[in-house]
C-alpha cells in the first residue's frame, strides 16, 4: 500500500518538527528558566519535556515486543485522533453507536463522516460497511473494539476483512482491550501497513496522566508525527507512566480486580427483575431497564452517578465496574429504585 498516496498534500510536503537534544554543560537554548520547583523529584520543571518520550516509547516497546519507531505517544487518545485526521483528511468511516470524539474531531475538522449502524447483535454491518467503502472510498476507518458503549468487541474475522478491503488506513481502538478476554489486534500489524492500533494508560488507573499511543507501521507513524505538536506530552506523565508501566504486579492486580468485579456485577444484575445486562469485554455494562430516566434520576438522588444513554441507546443505562464497595452500592440502590 502506497501510504504517502493517502496523507493530504500539505501534510505530505511537511517536515516533522525537530526539537533537537544536543549535550551540553550550559543549557542556554529554549529560553528556559533556570530556575525549576521541588514538586516532583528528578524532573526539572524548568526545562522542557523529552519531545519524542523515548523512555516511555522504550518501555512500551518492550512490553509489547515492538520497536520504539512504531510507537507514537499522545496526550490521549483524542489527540491522536486529532492527528490521525489532520494527517489523511476524509471521508472518516465509524460504526454507531461508538466512541464520539471519531465523529466531533472529523466535524471539527470539516471532514466528512460516514456512521454506519451497528447490527442487532452490536457487531460490524459488513454489507453497509463495504458498500460505503465502495461508495465513499473512506481515508479513515476507526473501529473500537470493545467498542463502547456496548462493551462487546467486534468479530475478529470482520475487522480482518475491513482492513483488506479498505484502501485507507482502519484504526482498531483498543482503549478497552486489558479488559478483554481477546488478544487483539497486535499480532496483525506485520501483515497489514494499513492497521493503526490505539491504546491508551486512562483505564487502567492512568487518567490524570492523559497518555495514549499510536502503534503501526514505521512509514504510517513518521506521517502522523509531522502534524504531532511540539512537547505534546509533559515530563510529569511520561516519568509517572514508565513508573506505573514498569510496576507490573500492581497494573495486573488492578486489571485482574476489575474484570472479576465485572463478572460479579454481570451475574448480579441478571438476577434482578426488570434489568437486562449485555455481555462485556470491557470495565463497564451496558444495561436495560423500562424507565432508564427514573431509575437514572433515583439512583442519582441516592448518591450514585452513572452514565444515561439516552439518544445514543434508548432505553440503556451504562455503568462503570468500580470497586466491591461501589459496586455493592450501586447494586443495592438500583434494587431499591426499581
Amino acid at each position: 500500500m502506497n501510504i504517502r498516496a493517502l496523507v493530504k498534500p500539505n501534510v505530505r510536503r511537511l517536515s516533522a518538527y525537530e526539537a533537537k537534544e544536543i549535550p551540553c554543560r550550559v543549557k542556554l537554548d529554549a529560553n528556559e528558566s533556570p530556575y525549576g520547583f521541588s514538586f516532583f523529584k528528578n524532573i526539572p520543571t524548568n526545562r522542557y519535556p523529552d519531545p519524542e518520550a523515548k523512555e516511555l516509547k522504550t518501555t512500551l516497546a518492550k512490553q509489547l515486543k515492538l520497536k520504539s519507531k512504531n510507537i507514537l505517544v499522545g496526550n490521549g487518545s483524542d489527540e491522536l485522533i486529532y492527528y490521525l485526521v489532520t494527517t489523511f483528511g476524509g471521508a472518516v468511516l465509524y460504526p454507531t453507536p461508538t466512541f464520539s470524539m471519531y465523529g466531533i474531531i472529523s466535524k471539527a475538522l470539516g471532514e466528512k463522516t460516514i456512521e454506519i449502524p451497528l447490527d442487532p447483535s452490536f457487531d460490524l454491518n459488513m454489507k453497509k460497511i463495504l458498500d460505503a467503502i465502495k461508495k465513499h472510498k473512506p481515508k479513515l476507518l476507526f473501529l473500537s473494539s470493545p467498542n463502547n458503549p456496548t462493551g462487546n468487541c467486534f468479530s475478529t474475522e470482520r475487522i480482518l476483512m475491513l482492513i483488506e478491503k479498505s484502501k485507507g488506513i482502519v484504526v482498531v481502538d483498543e482503549a478497552y482491550q486489558p479488559f478483554s478476554s481477546e488478544r487483539g489486534f497486535i499480532p496483525f500489524l506485520k501483515d497489514y501497513k494499513n492497521l493503526l492500533i490505539m491504546r491508551t494508560l486512562s483505564k487502567i488507573g492512568l487518567a490524570a496522566l492523559r497518555v495514549g499511543f499510536l502503534i503501526g507501521d514505521e512509514e504510517v507513524i513518521n506521517e502522523v508525527n509531522k502534524v504531532r505538536l511540539p512537547f505534546n506530552l509533559n515530563s510529569i506523565s511520561q516519568a509517572l507512566a514508565v513508573r506505573a508501566l514498569k510496576d507490573k504486579k500492581q497494573m495486573r492486580s488492578a486489571i485482574s480486580s476489575i474484570v472479576s468485579e465485572r463478572e460479579r456485577l454481570s451475574k448480579e444484575l441478571a438476577e434482578i427483575k426488570g434489568v437486562m445486562a449485555y455481555p462485556s469485554e470491557a470495565n463497564f455494562i451496558l444495561f436495560k431497564v423500562k424507565n432508564p430516566e427514573k431509575v437514572y434520576a433515583g439512583l442519582l438522588k441516592k448518591g450514585v452517578l452513572i452514565r444515561n444513554m439516552k439518544g445514543v441507546i434508548n432505553g440503556c443505562l451504562r455503568v462503570t465496574v468500580g470497586s466491591k464497595k461501589e459496586n455493592d452500592i450501586f447494586l443495592r440502590a438500583l434494587r431499591e429504585v426499581l
